[in-house]
Formats: C-alpha cells, sequence, structure tokens
C-alpha cells in the first residue's frame, strides 16, 4: 500500500487552467509548480514577439475553406519593438495604404495583436465557423494586419464600405493562456470610435476557452442584432447563454 497521501486539490486544479492551489516547499513553490510558472512566462513572452506569419494563414484558410481574397496591410509601427511601445501607432495604417472601396455588410481584419500565435491556431477556423453562419451577407476581403491594435480595423472598415468590422485579434498572453483570440465587433466603423461603441468575444481557444462554433453562434447573434439597432458597443448586449447549460 503506498503511503502518499492523494491530493485533495486535484479536482480543483483539473478544473481549470488557472493557477490554483499550487502547493509549496517550505516558504517556496513546490519545484515541478516554479518550473510550469517559468514554462507558461516563457511561452506568454514567445507569442508577444512571435512575427505574424501571413503565409501561414494564408494556407490555414484555405485548408478551412474560406475562399475570400486575402489583403495585407501594416500599421504605423515599423516593428514590434516601436508597436509594444507605441499602442497609439498600431491604431493607425501606416502611410500610403490603400484599400478597394465599395459598400458591404461586413468586413473581417485578422490582426496580430499581442498574441500571433493565436491569430496561426485560431483565426482560419474562426473565419470559417463565422461565414458559415452568414449567408447572403456581403463581405469585402479579408484584411491580414500586421502590428495592429483593434482600433486598426476602424480605418479599414471605413475605406472598404463596410457596415460592421469584426477584428479578430490575438489577445495578451497570461500564464495559462497564451493562444487566446478575441473578436472585437463594431457597426459603422470609422476612425475615431470609442471603445465604449464595440463588442468584445474573447478567449476564443478551444479545447481550453470558447470553441470556434459556439463563438461563432454568439458573433452572428451579435451582428444580426447590431444591423437591426443600427449600433454596437454597450447599447447592444449579448442575451445568449454565455456556458453550455447541464443535461
Amino acid at each position: 500500500m503506498s503511503d502518499v497521501a492523494p491530493d485533495p486539490w486535484g479536482v480543483l486544479r483539473n478544473a481549470t487552467r488557472a493557477r490554483v492551489a499550487l502547493g509549496r516547499a517550505g516558504d517556496g513553490l513546490p519545484t515541478a509548480r516554479e518550473l510550469e510558472f517559468r514554462a507558461a512566462h516563457a511561452a506568454a513572452r514567445d507569442a508577444v514577439h512571435t512575427a505574424l506569419d501571413g503565409d501561414r494563414v494564408r494556407a490555414a484558410l484555405t485548408t478551412a475553406g474560406v475562399g475570400l481574397d486575402v489583403l495585407e496591410v501594416h500599421s504605423a509601427a515599423p516593428d514590434r519593438g516601436t508597436y509594444l511601445q507605441r499602442p497609439d501607432l498600431g491604431r493607425r495604417l501606416a502611410d500610403g495604404t490603400t484599400l478597394p472601396g465599395g459598400t458591404c455588410d461586413l468586413a473581417l481584419v485578422i490582426a496580430d495583436g499581442l498574441s500571433p500565435r493565436a491569430v496561426h491556431e485560431h483565426a482560419a477556423g474562426t473565419v470559417a465557423a463565422v461565414l458559415d453562419r452568414l449567408p447572403g451577407w456581403s463581405v469585402a476581403p479579408l484584411v491580414l494586419a500586421h502590428q495592429a491594435r483593434v482600433a486598426l480595423g476602424d480605418p479599414v472598415g471605413a475605406a472598404l464600405g463596410a457596415a460592421i468590422v469584426v477584428v479578430l485579434v490575438g489577445e495578451r498572453p497570461g500564464l495559462s493562456s497564451a493562444d487566446s483570440l478575441g473578436l472585437y465587433l463594431t457597426h459603422d466603423p470609422r476612425p475615431g470610435r470609442a471603445d465604449s461603441e464595440r463588442n468584445c468575444i474573447s478567449n476564443v481557444r478551444p479545447p481550453h476557452g470558447l470553441g470556434y462554433a459556439q463563438a461563432a453562434d454568439t458573433l452572428v447573434a451579435l451582428l444580426q442584432a447590431a444591423r437591426q439597432l443600427g449600433a454596437s458597443g454597450v447599447v447592444l448586449k449579448d442575451e445568449g447563454i454565455a456556458l453550455p447549460s447541464g443535461g
């Protein structure tokens, strides 16, 4: 018979990706938990500094069956270091950027944000799930944005003549999630829109966060409501069920 008592916190730890019930060894963490912390911290740093691979995203979109043309743009931040130090530059298009004008119901912008890893792993599946749920909507060419913040979707959406823009962006990595994708919806996009005029769906990262289907269902419901209301942000509420109900 083993003399080792079962860990009473095991059930809790297995139910969440958060760093809970880590235990202790003297005045510090157990060695295994310290090594896990260092690995998570390294993964978060790597996610922030990874370069967005446009070819990889295009290939993933093709594999996912997304048939839209893809355009690439850059923000006014010339490199990653500047982007991290000057958030304002990540909200503006680089000088001389041109995009095809027109009118459409929706523009989708895939932005590297603070985790290009999240874009590499989850953007294509999310886009495919969203488009499958929007028959009859006119959609602009996809825009892949480098060194981009959420607000870069405003000038992009305005240039494309989109009634609504959705920015799929890599979210700030945490110690339990370095690959989280966020979806930001803005009705009538144009430069100067405030964050209060957007709706956000965060933590798209199956299997530990939202799955593509659930995120797409929520986003499409918000898109339809925004089009009917003629607005987004604090005046637009997500009336859906946040978590699946128990059987």
